[in-house]
């Protein structure tokens, strides 16, 4: 009887270690189920010059024109600006306190956030006439939009949607590649069904899903001035800044008080 005891309990222990080692390799099947973000190539096909004395924090190509927004305090800015020059058609200062960060047009209205005011400035996009000013919970990073809502980055992980009428969020999307959440996020671009991002102190630009949040490639920029015989100066700091161009499919990219813009091709 002793034995039979034994024998049940050594089965038992089998039973169990054997539906551990499965639920191991479950958990680690769905681990390797997360996507590894590929290398997206590009093409440099022009560059144009930029100025140096803006610290970019948005870039939007809109109907055959290059908006830009700026930052650091007393010099935010919202910019009308020529491609071909690098030089401003149309300013507007912010408050020599407040520090400029994303912009995006929708509706024929431009959003421009800020970074620790909490504040959304609402302009009207032929006059540039002040509209309205938008209380923002969070800190102001990036900024696009869908077509129908505003999704706006706050330098961590997750994505805010909201609605452009009240500024009020909808929806949070949490972004992640197959480390896991990914924060840094900062300037956006909605490209074909996709948001690109800047990820703040690194050369890449994420392309993310907006279903899931996952990262399903990155465009690794780094060395792009160097490569391309740009000058670099004491005050030339990180990429920051993607614009899409519809008619052609091309991005326009740069960084904060870089010497040149570039237009580049995915491949």
């Amino acid at each position: 009887m002793r034995k039979l005891f034994y024998f049940l309990v050594l089965a038992m222990l089998i039973i169990g270690c054997n539906s551990n080692a499965e639920s191991d390799n479950v958990e680690q099947n769905n681990v390797q189920a997360v996507q590894v973000p590929s290398n997206i190539p590009f093409q440099v096909l022009n560059i144009f010059p930029h100025d140096t004395s803006s610290y970019t924090q948005g870039l939007i190509w809109h109907e055959g024109k290059l908006w830009e927004g700026t930052g650091w305090k007393t010099e935010s800015k919202l910019l009308l600006t020529d491609l071909k020059t690098g030089k401003a058609i149309k300013s507007v200062k912010l408050p020599d306190n407040e520090f400029g960060e994303g912009i995006t047009i929708l509706n024929n209205k431009i959003y421009q956030l800020t970074w620790e005011d909490h504040k959304v400035y609402v302009y009207d996009l032929k006059t540039l006439k002040q509209e309205k000013v938008f209380d923002w919970t969070y800190e102001g990073w990036g900024i696009t939009t869908d077509g129908k809502s505003l999704l706006v980055s706050t330098g961590e992980s997750n994505l805010y949607w909201v609605d452009p009428a009240t500024f009020k969020i909808t929806k949070t999307l949490g972004v992640s590649d197959n480390n896991g959440y990914v924060s840094n996020l900062n300037e956006l671009e909605w490209v074909n069904g996709y948001i690109y991002a800047n990820q703040y102190l690194t050369d890449f630009i994420l392309k993310i899903d907006p279903t899931s949040g996952q990262v399903l490639g990155r465009i690794n920029l780094s060395g792009l001035l160097q490569q391309s015989n740009q000058p670099i100066v004491a005050n030339t700091d990180v990429l920051n800044g993607i614009a899409f161009n519809p008619t052609t499919g091309n991005l326009l990219i740069t960084g904060k008080r870089w010497p040149a813009l570039y237009e580049i091709k995915l491949n």
